[in-house]
């Protein structure tokens, strides 16, 4: 494991800007110029911290070269893929802005649409602000997705109807301290951020065709996303299985009276060849489908509990670029340096 300290200010800056990234080589630089030039007419103190997520191209040397001439730039080298929200918790643990902006690697996202974010945190007194894109230039099941998991989010988080779950946001430091506190190995950041609080808001931003390459979520990703939060922070989902046995019992237990009693007082149109079969297998068919779903359900919830309580770790670190070892900001940026230092198998986190 390498550490690269440098003469960072330990004064902690107005704006974070946390930015995962796979599979983003030729963007990168760009992205940076485009934050710079955003923000540096502000005269605000800002730092980025870019999370390799084990991307296999070469975006990692790109991050190396940009922390070496940019003291503002933090740069953190995951040692595998861990996924887009674990390496969001990274960085979010080394962050330490009054505000902390999350946005995606691949300039969808527009850093001059930043000011317009922080604006709307202080206008709506909110705790978080969600960008609203008008128009998404992305595949039409992907739109079709975002919809359906805002659908489940009303009623798994509480969600407001309305509130789009932007990748890209703005979070205030203590929202993003109360966060950090899960140590789980399968985080969501937007299911956590409505878990903490209720103070959301959003701005209409324009979402920006991708700079270079394509888009990193495939339709299998994305129905893992789905799965994380329907079962990571409700137990409504069980609540369904147990009214849905209930339903198809109280069925199953009136057919079986209508069945013996249509037995006994009509005995004379049972006929004693074999009759029914084509509608018992059908029955059949669908009632195994459903048990089959509902015990997919409960192993959902029983492997997320296996996986917490076996201590999977959330990340592992292997590299850290430019991070103030003086620094004495709260969030877990000291355990994130302690964990790097001690060991690969040690999770950069913090235990309550």
């Amino acid at each position: 494991m390498r550490l690269q300290s440098t003469s960072f200010d330990s004064d902690p800056p107005d704006l974070s800007i946390v930015i995962p990234v796979y599979r983003s080589e030729p963007c990168l630089q760009a992205l940076a110029d485009a934050i710079d030039a955003a923000l540096e007419p502000l005269e605000k103190r800002y730092e980025v911290v870019f999370v390799n997520d084990g991307s296999p191209d070469d975006s990692w040397r790109v991050i190396e070269s940009i922390c070496c001439t940019r003291p503002s730039y933090v740069g953190i080298d995951l040692r595998r893929n861990f996924g887009q929200d674990n390496a969001i918790m990274t960085g979010l643990r080394v962050s330490r802005g009054d505000v902390v902006a999350i946005m995606d690697d691949d300039l969808q996202h527009d850093p001059r649409d930043l000011p317009a974010l922080i604006d709307a945190l202080e206008r709506e007194k909110a705790d978080v602000v969600y960008a609203q894109f008008t128009t998404k230039h992305q595949k039409w099941w992907k739109n079709l997705g975002s919809w359906f998991n805002g659908v489940v989010a009303e009623w798994v988080i509480d969600k407001p109807k309305g509130i789009y779950l932007s990748p890209y946001k703005v979070i205030r430091r203590e929202v993003a301290q109360l966060i950090c506190r899960y140590d789980g190995p399968d985080p969501y950041v937007d299911g956590l951020l409505f878990q903490v609080t209720a103070h959301v808001a959003q701005e209409p931003v324009t979402h920006h065709p991708r700079r270079a390459g394509r888009g990193n979520y495939t339709l299998g990703r994305s129905l893992r996303v789905w799965a994380r939060l329907a079962t990571a922070f409700s137990v409504k989902p069980l609540r369904i299985v147990i009214w849905a046995g209930l339903l198809f019992g109280v069925l199953g237990g009136a057919l079986a009276v209508y069945v013996v009693l249509y037995r006994l007082l009509y005995p004379q149109f049972f006929e004693q060849s074999v009759a029914g079969w084509a509608s018992l297998m059908v029955t059949e068919l669908l009632t195994s489908s459903v048990r089959m779903l509902f015990l997919g359900v409960l192993g959902e919830y029983a492997g997320r509990t296996y996986l917490a309580v076996s201590n999977k770790p959330q990340a592992t670190v292997r590299t850290l670029l430019n991070l103030s070892q003086d620094s004495s900001d709260e969030i877990d940026r000291s355990a994130v340096l302690k964990a790097a230092k001690a060991s690969a198998l040690s999770p950069p986190w913090v235990r309550n």
